[in-house]
């Protein structure tokens, strides 16, 4: 007499549920125990900008059952070029909002947990706490490093992603046997030397490229399948579409997960990446300040150290082009005792350009905090902003 097997039932998942997952219930390495981990799955996103569009759409798509996004900014017009999450109608709209009608969109059976919240180090242990993978989008080396401490202090899993122009790279940190992004990036570099993508420019498809290797990854993780990111960077070129590989070990002196950890709570990390440091409010003007300043003094003048193709964009009346890189082998061509105002797009290079000024013996150097974007919102509407 045979004995019957029972065969697999779904009784977690809707008809409709099985029907839109149909095409991963087919998978050997998924079929329903796989579609089940999914659902039953956690994941954070750190950031619903470039790499956390992609991500959250992919996550929700694939059935993640609770997708939580920490993300504090709305969205700008100049988002939409590469944050797919978002659309036109949501400009001035929370981007977990935004991004919450669209997963909703995309799949009503996913929970979607938002934090219009900043990561701090006094929030994100608890935030962090209750999920099971964290996909680090973020785009500033301060929450970079406090994602990876929480993330080796809570034993969670952290998918790592950055983009920057044209390039890229991923890789899974804060493993039991992996090393973290401290083993990488044991210091960061000094704040005034890493642009942003508002200063420095990103291609857009660039972050829909690895924010779906990081959803991949996250993916993989939750389903105990395929070869992992750990201890592996990858690294992209959009201009050339090379992938490249670097090993990555553990370092047994990293002081968050090395053999003896020193860092055993998380710290100041704003502090730690020396962000907010060096520059007092001397050293900057406001930009209705300049107006006035401008107004009264016909002889100020005003240095625009971006480069051509910014310039052609948007410029200040009257300002002087002389491109940051330029700036050590034109000293001459700015009067020694005037008051001289920097300004790039968002004031990043204008306060090295400022320095740069005040070691050269220039006495009166600020630069415009905001930069030409801070001017084109609150003062002139006329000069674009881009």
């Amino acid at each position: 007499m045979s004995t019957a097997v029972p065969l697999a039932t779904a009784p977690r998942f809707s008809h409709e549920e099985l029907l839109r997952y149909s095409r991963h219930l087919i998978l050997p390495d998924v079929g329903l125990d796989g579609q089940t981990k999914l659902k039953d799955a956690r994941v954070l996103l750190v950031g619903a900008g470039g790499l956390g569009s992609p991500a959250a759409l992919y996550l929700a798509a694939a059935g993640v059952g609770t997708i939580g996004i920490v993300d504090a900014d709305v969205v700008d017009r100049t988002n939409l070029q590469r944050q797919i999450l978002h659309g036109s109608s949501h400009v001035g709209v929370p981007k977990t909002e935004s991004a919450r009608v669209r997963l909703h969109e995309i799949n009503p059976h996913v929970r979607v947990v938002p934090f219009a919240t900043r990561l701090t180090s006094a929030n994100t242990l608890e935030i962090l706490g209750e999920f099971d993978v964290v996909i680090d989008g973020s785009d500033n080396f301060p929450t970079r490093y406090l994602v990876n401490d929480a993330c080796v202090l809570l034993g969670k899993p952290n998918v790592y992603g950055a983009v920057f122009r044209f390039d890229g790279q991923a890789s899974v940190f804060s493993s039991p046997d992996g090393p973290c992004y401290r083993c990488l990036f044991a210091e960061p570099p000094p704040p005034d030397l890493v642009p942003s993508c508002a200063e420095g420019g990103i291609l857009g498809v660039l972050p829909g490229i690895i924010g779906s290797i990081q959803a991949l990854e996250a993916i993989k993780w939750i389903l105990g399948i395929g070869e992992s990111l750990v201890g592996r960077l990858l690294l992209f070129d959009a201009r050339r579409l090379q992938f490249r590989e670097l090993k990555i070990e553990r370092d047994p002196g990293c002081p968050v997960c090395g053999a003896r950890p020193t860092l055993t709570e998380l710290i100041d990390y704003e502090a730690f990446c020396g962000v907010g440091q060096g520059t007092g409010s001397e050293a900057e003007i406001d930009v209705r300040e300049l107006a006035r300043e401008r107004a009264a003094n016909p002889a100020m003048v005003v240095v625009d150290v971006r480069e051509p193709r910014e310039a052609e964009i948007a410029q200040l009346p009257g300002g002087r082009l002389i491109p940051l890189g330029e700036l050590p082998r034109r000293l001459t061509e700015l009067p020694a005792h005037a008051p001289i105002v920097t300004y790039c797009h968002h004031g990043l290079r204008s306060l090295r350009a400022a320095e740069m000024l005040r070691a050269a013996g220039f006495a009166n150097v600020r630069s415009l905090a905001g930069g030409i974007d801070a001017w084109s919102r609150e003062v002139d509407p006329e000069v674009p902003r881009y």
